[in-house]
């Protein structure tokens, strides 16, 4: 069964989500879910509070090899990596913005293993991103106060012409 994507506007994304403290059937079915709505939307990577679960879990599939983390969390991050960023809860925009180029992040995975996960580029920056939705942060709340504005404007057009597929590119440097 595929969810909704709650998009921005909702309440449910600006909330931080709990800790998952039970790995069982529910949850991996939770799981199953998720990876069947982000590969419809289509994306590679969702959390679980863009579904309105306010439980610390997000899906990614980069490759071909779907991921599930629990409970996950940056330790380490280094360099920096300037890259077009897209959000599934604000469709249709995508932002240059700058995040660090490598993390380190630890999780545990479905069979309740911890993992360790070294990073770099695109999945470095999923993974800050998928955590940001963990931590009640949107993209938007990553940029500079004009840039947001110009974000903003672009996002309000988007949404009065309604999404046509065609996503809008913003430079903000």
């Amino acid at each position: 069964m595929a969810y909704d994507v709650r998009t921005y506007g909702d309440p449910v994304l600006n909330s931080p989500a709990e800790e998952v403290e039970n790995i069982d059937g529910k949850l991996v079915r939770l799981t199953q879910a998720m990876l069947q709505t982000m590969y419809q939307v289509p994306g590679i990577g969702l959390a679980a509070p863009q579904i309105g679960v306010q439980k610390q879990i997000f899906v990614y599939d980069l490759g071909g090899e779907p991921v599930t983390l629990i409970n996950p969390r940056i330790v380490e991050s280094s360099g920096e990596w300037v890259y077009d960023e897209g959000c599934l809860s604000i469709p249709g925009l995508y932002v240059e913005m700058v995040r660090p180029k490598q993390v380190l992040l630890e999780a545990v995975d479905l069979d309740g293993r911890d993992v360790r996960i070294e990073a770099d580029e695109l999945l470095a920056r999923l993974f800050q991103h998928e955590l940001d939705h963990l931590n009640g942060v949107l993209m938007f709340e990553r940029m500079t106060a004009d840039q947001r504005e110009k974000a903003m404007s672009a996002y309000r057009r988007i949404e009065e012409n309604g999404f046509s597929g065609e996503p809008r590119h913003i430079a903000l440097t």
